[in-house]
């Protein structure tokens, strides 16, 4: 019995022994899982480092201004005139010229010229209404415009029941209606007999239905003052009656005269 006591008092130490070792090396590896852990947990909760700013005194260099006086010009004041105020004008009405009015009294010849020598232009009838455009210089013959025709003619003062003055309207010149049907005539003679003037010229050859003879324009002495008259001949002569004691010359003109109107005149040369 002696001599197992001691064996297995051993087996129980060495038991003892191995269950420390592993106890120690159970802690010890538990210990080191704890500090890693605990090394992990305090390295996480470790606090950032935070770089430290350093504040260095900058010497901050002071702006000062300078002031420059620069010469400003000075803007001379301009006074601005005043605007004239035109006055609008006023419209004036100018009135219209009322032209002295006629009434044919009876049936009448209205005719290219202020005598009966003129060929005929228009016929006019008792009541029909003229107006007055123009005179002869005596106011006999009057230039009218009948209201019913397109144009105007000459009518004899006394053929009208007139309405104002007719030495109101100028003195109207002769404008015959232009012919080149047949030519003027060539070739004209003039001799006086007192105050007798008979003028003659070369005939010219007309068919019978055109034929309306000649016209002579005229300016006579008669009383000391040149008159103009118009005759009309169906010959190749005429004769005048022409005083003496004007101061301006006598003179006539020749016109070849058909239906549809007057040549181009001549004028009688020399006069005597």
């Amino acid at each position: 019995m002696r001599n197992d006591q001691p064996w297995g008092k051993t087996r129980k130490t060495i038991l003892k022994n191995n269950l420390a070792r592993i106890a120690m090396t159970v802690l010890v590896i538990g210990a080191s899982g704890i500090l890693q852990s605990c090394g992990s947990f305090l390295l996480y909760l470790s606090p950032t480092t935070t770089p430290s700013v350093t504040t260095s005194s900058t010497n901050t260099p002071t702006i000062t201004a300078t002031i420059t006086l620069t010469p400003t010009q000075t803007s001379t004041e301009t006074e601005t005139p005043t605007p004239t105020i035109t006055p609008t004008p006023t419209i004036s009405l100018t009135p219209t010229f009322d032209y002295p009015d006629g009434i044919v009294l009876e049936q009448a010849n209205c005719r290219y010229g202020p005598a009966v020598a003129y060929l005929f232009a228009a016929g006019l009838y008792a009541g029909d209404k003229v107006e007055i455009w123009g005179r002869n210089q005596s106011g006999s013959w009057l230039w009218v415009h009948p209201l019913k025709i397109k144009y105007q003619c000459w009518v004899a003062a006394s053929m009208l029941d007139i309405s104002g003055d007719v030495f109101t309207v100028w003195v109207q010149p002769v404008r015959l209606p232009h012919s080149t049907l047949y030519g003027p005539v060539q070739h004209t003679y003039a001799t006086r007999n007192g105050d007798q003037v008979t003028i003659a010229w070369d005939p010219i050859s007309r068919t019978v239905d055109d034929d309306r003879g000649y016209l002579l324009e005229a300016n006579l002495c008669k009383n000391g003052i040149l008159t103009w008259v118009a005759a009309h001949t169906d010959t190749n002569t005429y004769t005048f009656t022409d005083e003496s004691g004007c101061s301006s010359p006598s003179s006539a003109l020749l016109y070849v005269v058909e239906k549809h109107g007057y040549t181009d005149p001549i004028q009688v040369l020399p006069w005597p």
